[in-house]
C-alpha cells in the first residue's frame, strides 16, 4: 500500500492562471509559498521559503481563478510530485508540484471584484438592514423603564 498526500497553507506568490482543456475541463495553475524560521549555527533566526506549483481542476480551479490573487492566503491538500529538470545552463533543477485534490480559502481574495459584481442596491439594502438592526431606532424614554 502506498499513500501520496499534502497539506500546504501558504501564500500565493502571482494570480491564478486559468486555462480550459480542449474537452472543456476548467484547469488553474499558480505558485504558492510556505514560510518558516529556522535558527542557522550562530543562533540568528532565518527565513525558510519554499515554493510549490499548485494545480486545481474543475470547479476548484475556477474559484481560485475568481477570488485569489498574489498574496492570498490558502489552504491546499493534494498529491506532491518532484519534477526533475534542467535549466539553460545545464543545471539540474527541482520543482515541487502538487496536484490539489482540496481548496479553502483563508482570508483576503479579491474583495474588490466581489464588492463590484454585487447588485448596488443590494449592497445597500444589505447595509440598511444591517444598521438598523444592530442600532436602536429611538432612545429609551423614562415610560420605558421597567422601574
Amino acid at each position: 500500500m502506498s499513500f501520496n498526500k499534502i497539506i500546504i497553507v501558504g501564500n500565493l506568490g502571482r494570480d491564478p492562471e486559468l486555462r480550459y482543456t480542449p474537452q472543456g475541463n476548467a484547469v488553474c495553475n499558480f505558485s504558492m509559498a510556505t514560510n518558516e524560521k529556522r535558527r542557522d549555527k550562530a543562533g540568528d533566526l532565518q527565513d525558510i521559503t519554499t515554493w510549490f506549483r499548485v494545480t486545481l481542476w474543475g470547479r476548484q480551479a475556477e474559484n481560485a481563478s475568481k477570488y485569489l490573487q498574489k498574496g492570498s492566503p490558502v489552504y491546499i491538500e493534494g498529491r506532491l510530485r518532484v519534477d526533475e529538470w534542467t535549466d539553460r545552463d545545464g543545471n539540474p533543477r527541482q520543482t515541487l508540484d502538487v496536484n490539489a485534490t482540496d481548496m479553502q480559502f483563508l482570508g483576503g481574495g479579491r474583495s474588490d471584484d466581489y464588492s463590484s459584481s454585487q447588485d448596488d442596491s443590494y449592497a445597500s439594502e444589505s447595509n440598511t438592514s444591517s444598521q438598523a438592526a444592530s442600532a436602536p431606532s429611538t432612545e429609551p424614554s423614562d415610560d420605558d423603564i421597567p422601574f
